[in-house]
């Protein structure tokens, strides 16, 4: 029992995990829990739009531990440009270390669930990796492009990153999104 409750109480700082986009009629960035409990309900909703048939538990698994490591390295917003293997490299160190408070069994299914999420190969990862890369976009579309702006992202940059997982992921989804992305465009809520 410890050492589960250490383990939800080392989470509580995932709520600290300042991301660079803002909660819609909020001033504040939203953090990295509120991100991951949404991309499940997203993820729910979404699940009749699979690319591929899903097991949804292990989506919603899988998105509720994407962002752990995150607790040690902070949020990097998607768009950057390069570093990712070493990002990768140090999330994959922070979230055994946190998975590693839990009981060994949990630690290790937890951390296959992080690295199937993390390989983006299964049905339910490529899901998954679609609805994550999504809901940042949602929120930019909602804020008129609020970190597109604030963070010089480009409309090329952002279809370049997310329009593979997406239509792969989830094709209505990209469908969904590809036209409003134009119209975004065209009102002028990207960076330069």
């Amino acid at each position: 029992m410890q050492q589960i409750i250490d383990f939800i109480l080392e989470l509580e700082k995932l709520k600290g995990v300042t991301r660079k986009t803002r909660p819609l009629g909020l001033d504040r960035y939203e953090n990295s829990a509120e991100h991951s409990w949404q991309l499940a309900l997203f993820a729910i909703s979404l699940e009749r739009f699979a690319g591929s048939p899903v097991d949804m538990n292990r989506v919603v698994r899988m998105l509720l531990v994407h962002d752990i490591g995150e607790i040690d390295t902070g949020d990097t917003i998607f768009f950057a440009e390069g570093g990712w293997d070493d990002r990768k490299a140090a999330e994959l160190s922070a979230v055994k270390r946190i998975f590693g408070l839990l009981p060994e069994d949990q630690a290790a299914e937890f951390l296959c669930l992080w690295q199937e999420f993390a390989q983006a190969e299964s049905n339910e990862a490529l899901f998954a990796h679609g609805v994550d890369r999504a809901m940042p976009v949602l929120l930019n579309l909602a804020n008129e492009g609020q970190s597109w702006r604030e963070n010089g992202i480009s409309y090329e940059r952002v279809i370049h990153r997310i329009k593979p997982p997406i239509q792969t992921g989830c094709p209505a989804l990209w469908e969904y999104l590809e036209g409003r992305l134009e119209e975004a465009r065209n009102k002028g809520l990207f960076g330069a």
